[in-house]
């Protein structure tokens, strides 16, 4: 397979690492890790339109200790990861069908990390670090195995269309020196992937492209109790539109890869993440509407649990240029503050969404914290019997 790395993404970096005023040098969007962006107090009712849902759980069959992994135009999937089960509701929250295949069979999942839905093929995408994706219908029916390459570890995984998904394989990374072979398509078990981002088929695993970015001579992972880890809360990949945003916080670089293979910088970070300290890395770069929303990580080992850092969060008006830190409050919920982290906004085709804790939920309306549709609805619940609700925004 032919790799290119165009030299204008590398001559980009090179700017981005040596200018201290890029935007108005070189027009690429950046954020400065040391600059003390101001707050902006924002109604999220102002700039999107917000619906609660709630998974109806008349079928106790359908509660669950878990959370929404995906959204697509019609239908809700969610992973119970304790009991293994996946849980498949209409967009206004019924239920339309379940599936549980959790075990040690040819034809099973261990406990899933990475589920993705294809509505239109009706498939499931289960990865369950496994070296292999398992595929089946909504309603349970086993299709095929989508068989990796030895030791990879999909830290992100993602439907890019109708053909393919987009994987990035952190064990790279964890193993840095390992030699790194082109894989032969007919004996996966024995080779590696060449490069992290990748993107495969969905019917038999076969790689139909890779985005090689630039090399940085930093690694972002670190040595707890004598173990390499990658910070647990990194967003490599994140949909947007057509479109995904690949980050690569070792070079302080976002990038666009759209339809036709083509890899653009979209926005980067300064100063560079090997001169800062602590360490400061950035998250990616998320769009909705007329907003971008980046994360910026500190990395202080020893202080926080293992692989989770404290993380600061900015949204950027793509018109004017402006970024801020938003302090995003609802008029239905006083008091709560609603943070857009990478996590918030994930694989989700409709828009970012929240979930709220049905237990605070409660809490909230005995204090009178609540109104509007969702207090209406909160009245209808039991924190007892009852699954939580989510906020699903769509910005204007």
């Amino acid at each position: 397979m032919k790799l290119n790395t165009p030299f204008y993404l590398i001559l980009f970096l090179l700017i981005c690492n040596c200018s201290s005023d890029k935007q108005t040098t070189n027009g690429l969007a950046f954020i400065d890790a040391y600059k003390n962006y101001p707050e902006k107090e924002i109604l999220l009712t102002d700039i999107a339109d917000v619906t609660y849902l709630y998974l109806n759980s008349d079928d106790d069959d359908y509660l669950y200790r878990g959370t929404i992994y995906c959204v697509t135009k019609n239908t809700i999937v969610v992973c119970d990861y304790f009991l293994g089960n996946i849980l498949f509701f209409s967009n206004d929250g019924y239920p339309k069908s379940r599936f549980n295949h959790l075990g040690n069979g040819p034809e099973d999942y261990t406990r899933p990390s990475r589920i993705v839905y294809d509505e239109d093929a009706d498939e499931v995408f289960i990865y369950s670090r496994s070296s292999n994706i398992q595929v089946y219908s909504s309603t349970g029916e086993y299709k095929r195995k989508i068989v990796l390459p030895q030791e990879t570890i999909v830290s992100s995984m993602i439907s890019f269309d109708d053909q393919s998904l987009f994987l990035y394989d952190v064990s790279i990374n964890l193993v840095p020196d390992r030699k790194r072979e082109t894989i032969d398509d007919t004996d996966y078990p024995t080779q590696y992937y060449s490069y992290p981002f990748v993107r495969i088929s969905k019917i038999d695993g076969k790689v139909l492209d890779y985005a090689v970015l630039p090399i940085a001579p930093i690694s972002l992972t670190i040595n707890i109790d004598g173990m390499r880890i990658s910070p647990a809360n990194m967003q490599r990949l994140i949909k947007c539109a057509d479109r995904v945003h690949l980050c690569n916080p070792e070079s302080d670089t976002v990038y666009m890869y759209g339809k036709d293979k083509s890899l653009i910088p979209v926005l980067y970070k300064t100063p560079a993440v090997d001169s800062t300290d602590p360490m400061i890395y950035l998250n990616n770069c998320s769009e909705a509407g007329q907003y971008q929303f980046l994360e910026l990580v500190t990395v202080r080992p020893g202080e926080e649990s293992p692989g989770i850092f404290p993380s600061k969060c900015y949204m950027r008006n793509k018109t004017t240029g402006e970024i801020v830190r938003p302090v995003i409050t609802l008029p239905d919920y006083k008091g709560k503050e609603f943070v857009f982290s990478q996590g918030t906004l994930g694989d989700y085709d409709t828009g970012p969404i929240f979930e709220l804790d049905l237990i605070e939920l409660k809490n909230a309306y005995r204090e009178n914290k609540l109104s509007g549709k969702l207090e209406e609805l909160v009245a209808t619940l039991n924190e007892d019997e009852d699954n939580n609700v989510f906020m699903l925004v769509n910005f204007k």
